[in-house]
């Protein structure tokens, strides 16, 4: 297996196997990053995340929709070093309304079954990031890029 299909495997597992993505949005003056429960499509070409409309990440959203996600598997130990992995997600996010909300947030929902009421709430947002670009880093030092259709 050659370097770019194992960290495509590598990719795989931390997308599927992680809960949580930290959203870094555009403040006007700073970057803004908050905690947020995530779904993908298989391809890793489309990502999922719910917000409420009276939050801060909402209001940085409806002026700059350019987002990164930035989802690892770190357990906060010296093994970090050499065994942690970390995706950086590069998209442009946008609210799903209707028949695209209701398929995206049945995707949404097979992984978070406990955000249920939160999701549909009115109040409640549904987010698509579109993906343009992942940056996968192992070892703390190996990067590998992901870009358009060759994700």
């Amino acid at each position: 297996m050659n370097e770019t299909a194992e960290n495509r495997i590598i990719l795989d597992e931390l997308c599927s196997g992680q809960q949580l993505a930290v959203l870094a949005t555009n403040a006007g003056k700073a970057p803004y990053t908050s905690l947020v429960a995530f779904a993908t499509t298989p391809d890793l070409h489309t990502f999922y995340f719910v917000t409420a409309r009276s939050t801060r990440k909402w209001s940085y959203l409806e002026a700059n929709r350019h987002v990164s996600l930035l989802i690892d598997n770190r357990h906060n130990t010296s093994d970090d070093f050499s065994q942690a992995a970390a995706a950086t997600v590069l998209g442009v996010a946008a609210e799903l309304h209707d028949k695209a909300r209701e398929s995206a947030l049945a995707h949404f929902l097979d992984k978070h079954p406990g955000l249920t009421e939160f999701a549909n709430s009115p109040d409640t947002a549904l987010l698509q990031v579109q993906v343009a670009s992942i940056y996968l880093v192992t070892r703390f030092q190996n990067v590998c890029e992901f870009h358009g259709k060759h994700i």
